[in-house]
């Protein structure tokens, strides 16, 4: 958490209008980090962000006014643990059962010129993301995952954790 100073971002719709925030913006998109204030601060800006990697380890976010003379707000939130550690179960995306001929085929029926016109970039992606996961929704069948792999994304698997382990070294190197 702290003070991040970017006050163009729109954390609703994922925008920003400088460059430095919208690099901002894909640093934490890029890392799957979460922002979890809601309300805007500091005269419609959110400048003071509580960032997570994990949805639902933060909660009961409120902010309490500003200290002394500052424009900045305190911001008073709860860090959420379970009492014991408990092995959940995820739905994932089954792409070995996917249907990728009828999904290449629903995606290749949107009317993209009508279906674009006169919209910006934001819009644009919306609408498509919408056609997107209705065809994902339809060609792609769910799993259930359960067990100590809930924890990580799907597509890790021990192959590609090893690379990024083997990257970071070098890295650190």
């Amino acid at each position: 958490m702290g003070n991040f100073n970017h006050p163009d971002t729109c954390w609703r719709d994922n925008t920003a209008g400088h460059k430095q925030s919208r690099r901002f913006l894909e640093c934490d998109d890029d890392n799957f980090v979460l922002q979890v204030i809601e309300e805007p601060m500091s005269r419609g800006a959110m400048l003071d962000l509580v960032l997570t990697n994990k949805e639902g380890l933060v909660g009961d976010v409120k902010l309490k006014g500003s200290l002394g003379y500052s424009d900045h707000e305190m911001v008073e939130f709860e860090i959420l643990r379970a009492a014991r550690r408990v092995h959940g179960k995820l739905t994932t995306l089954d792409f070995r059962r996917a249907d990728f001929g009828l999904f290449r085929d629903l995606l290749g029926r949107i009317p993209r010129d009508k279906a674009l016109e006169g919209r910006g970039a934001q819009d644009s992606w919306s609408a498509f993301k919408g056609h997107l996961f209705q065809a994902q929704e339809r060609c792609i069948p769910t799993k259930r995952k359960s067990g100590r792999n809930t924890q990580r994304p799907a597509q890790m698997n021990k192959e590609l954790l090893g690379k990024v382990k083997h990257k970071k070294e070098a890295l650190l190197l």
